[in-house]
């Protein structure tokens, strides 16, 4: 709720600030484009609707920007934070003298400030100290509402395509309205030589003599008010801290054996600050992303319960129940932890991907594929040849693969390693997986279409497809890492796949597979063979060619494979007739 409101009356004030620099920028063109846009505007914002959104707005978010400073157990901010902070606290102080020489003078002291004219005249000729306080704040306003939509938008999967549109606006809105202060400057002073007497009267229409001092004085009230109120915040941070060392603290844990003792109330992610621990936050901890995520182990007693937000977000990456977010736990008891993400690099790179891609055992079906007899085939070739033919069948599999919903893991040499299930359930992976097998063989034959001018015997492939538990998670290190399967599901379906060519068939599946799929392949021959590590034999079904498939798997359609180009074109292209 609370950041529901900070949002909701960020948003209002947003679209107040941005009225007022589109009004200002009418400058550009006359002091007479800007009274009608006021006119307009004017009534709006001074009725009682408009009064209390904007004014109900503004003191909501200047007292949950208080709470937020109240709340952060430390004061460990990042510079554009920082800058955020400081921001918003210089508008009040920055917009006390426009709100007393505008809505107290206009609504109590019998003031006009409802018109551009009346205003500008003040700010340039009466006391130019506060038009350039009223540029500032322009400038100083839309720069913190800037930040604030940044840090919300950054991570919709939109911003990067509008992010240039954005920033260009951003740029050129509060230059237009500068641009648009200074020519409506301009064009006064030329009213003003014209009418000597104009200046005085200007000035009186807007604030009565006598009433100045007054509204000088409530202005420091409003100045004082605001630097006491942080000044109280800090104080109260600091007496809060000592009460609650005193009343219990919480021994976090690293791997590695550091830890450190936090008192009650501080997350997990600030423990990971004042101990010096890297840890990953791209939505600075506010619950946004899944970036600070951690591994957690501790009693039930210690670990409370995750809020409606923070569950969204581990059910949106599909997190497992020892998973939490770091800026949102709040241990109540000796715990340890392992930061899943490690540096701001792998955050800013990987802030959307999976929870698995961190660890994680699941039920996936693992295809593996391999060509028979290449390595013949290689001794006779050019190795720009082999090279060649290589891509061209790591393309299509890879195409086939992807196109049923597979993941390519990797291509060892002439072989294919494919991950089914990573985000559906294993029956409609297993189906999937099947899919897959048929567009590979299309493809293949496609392929062997296409050089058979220039090879002896056309391409021959075997294929072993199994379903079960698996570790799955990125493994590797520097560039070489990478997601990939660990576990007896990837073994035995690299052992069906040579199991194909001690059959000559094309294809061996598990019972297992077809299980899950829902499939009767009865007609298929069934054997039962030992894998090594396994106590028990495993029921398979061995099918000469896969087009056996045809009748209980249908195939989506593969894309087209692509024409050899360049060089290759003319090592490859067959001969015209």
């Amino acid at each position: 709720m609370i950041r529901r409101l900070r949002m909701a009356s960020g948003l209002v004030l947003f679209a107040y600030v941005a009225t007022h620099l589109v009004n200002h920028s009418l400058g550009i063109v006359s002091v007479a484009a800007m009274e009608a846009m006021l006119r307009w505007v004017h009534p709006v914002l001074t009725s009682v609707p408009g009064t209390l959104a904007i004014y109900g707005a503004f003191l909501v978010h200047v007292a949950l920007a208080f709470f937020a400073l109240w709340e952060r157990r430390l004061l460990h901010l990042r510079p554009l934070e920082a800058l955020q902070y400081v921001l918003g606290f210089s508008i009040p102080v920055l917009a006390a003298t426009h709100l007393t020489g505008t809505r107290i003078n206009d609504s109590f002291l019998g003031g006009d400030g409802s018109h551009y004219v009346t205003v500008l005249t003040a700010l340039w000729h009466g006391e130019p100290s506060n038009g350039v306080v009223q540029i500032a704040l322009l400038f100083v306003a839309w720069t913190h509402v800037c930040i604030g939509l940044w840090f919300w938008l950054r991570l919709r999967p939109w911003y990067a395509a509008a992010r240039p549109f954005l920033s260009a606006a951003a740029l050129l809105l509060p230059v237009l309205a500068f641009l648009g202060f200074v020519a409506a400057e301009r064009e006064l002073g030329g009213m003003l030589a014209q009418d000597p007497g104009l200046l005085a009267r200007t000035l009186a229409a807007q604030a009565r003599p006598e009433n100045r001092a007054a509204l000088g004085v409530i202005a420091w009230v409003i100045r004082i008010t605001c630097f006491a109120a942080i000044a109280c915040v800090l104080v109260a941070r600091l007496v809060r801290h000592r009460w609650q060392r005193r009343h219990g603290v919480s021994r976090v844990t690293y791997p590695g054996g550091r830890w450190i003792d936090i008192a009650q109330g501080f997350t997990v992610l600030e423990a990971s600050q004042l101990l010096g621990v890297p840890h990953t936050s791209i939505c600075g901890g506010k619950g946004r992303c899944s970036t600070c995520r951690i591994g957690v182990r501790g009693d039930a007693a210690a670990l409370p319960l995750p809020s409606p937000e923070e569950q969204r977000v581990l059910a949106r990456i599909g997190a497992p129940a020892n998973v939490r977010l770091a800026c949102q736990l709040r241990p109540r008891g000796p715990i340890s932890v392992v930061p899943l993400t490690s540096s701001p690099q792998a955050g800013r790179q990987h802030f959307r991907r999976p929870a698995y891609a961190d660890g994680s055992e699941r039920e996936i079906v693992v295809l593996f594929a391999d060509l028979r007899d290449f390595t013949r085939l290689a001794e006779t070739r050019l190795p720009y040849d082999v090279v060649f033919i290589l891509n061209r069948y790591c393309q299509d599999m890879g195409q086939a693969i992807e196109a049923a919903g597979g993941y390519v893991d990797k291509f060892i040499g002439d072989g294919v390693l494919a991950l089914f299930g990573l985000e559906v359930a294993p029956g409609q992976a297993s189906g999937q997986a099947l899919q897959a097998a048929r567009a590979m063989f299309v493809r293949l034959s496609e392929l062997n279409r296409a050089l058979a001018g220039d090879i002896e015997a056309p391409l021959r492939m075997g294929i072993g497809i199994h379903v079960g538990p698996a570790v799955v998670g990125e493994i590797g290190y520097g560039r070489s890492r990478s997601l990939t399967a660990v576990g007896d599901t990837v073994n035995i379906a690299s052992r069906l796949q040579t199991l194909a060519k001690s059959h000559g068939c094309e294809l061996v599946v598990s019972e297992d597979v077809l299980r899950s799929a829902g499939l009767d392949l009865s007609h298929a021959p069934r054997h039962e063979t030992e894998i090594r590590g396994r106590a028990a034999p495993i029921a398979i079904r061995t099918l000469a060619t896969v087009d056996e498939l045809a009748a209980t798997v249908p195939m989506t359609a593969p894309p087209p494979a692509a024409e050899p180009t360049g060089w290759t074109h003319f090592l490859f292209a067959r001969p015209a007739s």
